[in-house]
């Protein structure tokens, strides 16, 4: 059973090599950088309970013929680059290959499932963050396990997983799966703008209630259009953003599973903004800005993140203090 891990970085290292540790036969596929990295040092792979992995010899290449044989495609593109990889992925691969959609937002596996009609498209989600430490090093700093659409295609690589450290959990229904994990992703560019660590950001009430306030609004939305997030946290969805706007001696002491996080952990969108490259801000708070256009509605909060993350995309990456950034939202 080959394995392919499409699109690499931070994400598909962790999780592929976690797979590789295991001993599944991985290839990862992706840039030039990461493959030079990755030739150099291998991969060492951590997590916040303390596991430490040493994948030396790792198969990384640049080009999707290598993604030919595989059984089992793990996506894990940007969401900007869904569509390409997608084609790419046409090309080369088998009828009635598997291909997993494990990214940020909603449409990915549809986008997918249009242009691999041969293949059995389905789609997963990464509950996780995962911070690139350079040199091959990747590191688990929040809590989950992967989640999936249930299919019997997955049934020959369940045990892979497992002896992973990253099983499955199957869902019957995955699209309230991936809101769920919208509604948590919605921090990431208050975690961005505030250049903090997450347990030091989510430590303040300013940026937890800016946060809660995304999740607000993006909640009567869903309401609106009928859809359940399901339950993702010990906390139901409709209940965090009152959890997030407690006082911070509350809050510490009601939500301290929510602030037991490796203090490196950081959004993938703070690495982005201090790589310089385009963040996935579009696939985050701007679904909640289209679902609101849907019904004929706006989303004034999560607009203005986008508005705020597009400036920081231009250069301006000065850190916004809680009570100012709060103050901007809740004004818009």
């Amino acid at each position: 059973m080959a394995i392919a891990v499409y699109g690499a970085g931070g994400i598909g290292c962790y999780v592929g090599g976690r797979l590789a540790a295991g001993g599944a036969d991985v290839v990862f596929v992706g840039r030039q950088r990461l493959a030079d990295e990755v030739a150099e040092h291998g991969l060492h792979l951590t997590d916040y309970l303390g596991a430490d992995l040493v994948v030396p010899a790792v198969r990384y290449e640049t080009t999707p013929a290598a993604a030919a044989e595989a059984d089992l495609v793990l996506v894990t593109v940007k969401s900007a680059g869904t569509a390409d990889a997608a084609d790419e992925l046409a090309s080369v691969l088998e009828p009635g290959a598997t291909v997993v959609s494990f990214q940020n937002g909603i449409r990915n596996g549809e986008v997918l499932h249009e242009r691999l009609p041969e293949q059995t498209v389905l789609t997963g989600m990464v509950p996780f963050n995962v911070l690139n430490r350079g040199s091959g090093s990747f590191h688990q700093g929040t809590q989950g396990k992967l989640d999936v659409q249930k299919h019997a295609a997955l049934e020959p690589y369940v045990d892979a997983f497992a002896r992973a450290g990253l099983p499955l959990t199957q869902h019957d229904e995955i699209l309230p799966v991936q809101w769920a994990k919208l509604l948590l992703n919605l921090n990431n560019p208050v975690n961005a703008l505030s250049d903090l660590p997450l347990r030091d950001e989510l430590a303040q009430r300013a940026y937890r209630r800016s946060f809660a306030a995304a999740q607000t609004e993006t909640l009567a939305l869903l309401k609106a259009a009928g859809i359940t997030p399901a339950k993702v946290t010990a906390v139901p969805a409709h209940r965090l953003p009152a959890l997030l706007s407690l006082p911070d001696f509350l809050f510490k002491r009601l939500a301290s599973k929510m602030l037991a996080i490796d203090p490196h952990a950081r959004t993938s969108m703070w690495e982005d903004l201090q790589a310089g490259r385009r963040t996935e801000i579009d696939y985050l708070n701007g679904e909640v800005v289209r679902l609101a256009e849907s019904l004929g509605r706006q989303a004034p909060i999560n607009s203005k993140l986008i508005d705020l993350i597009r400036q920081a995309e231009a250069g301006d990456t000065t850190a916004i203090p809680g009570p100012t950034l709060l103050k901007l939202l809740t004004s818009a």
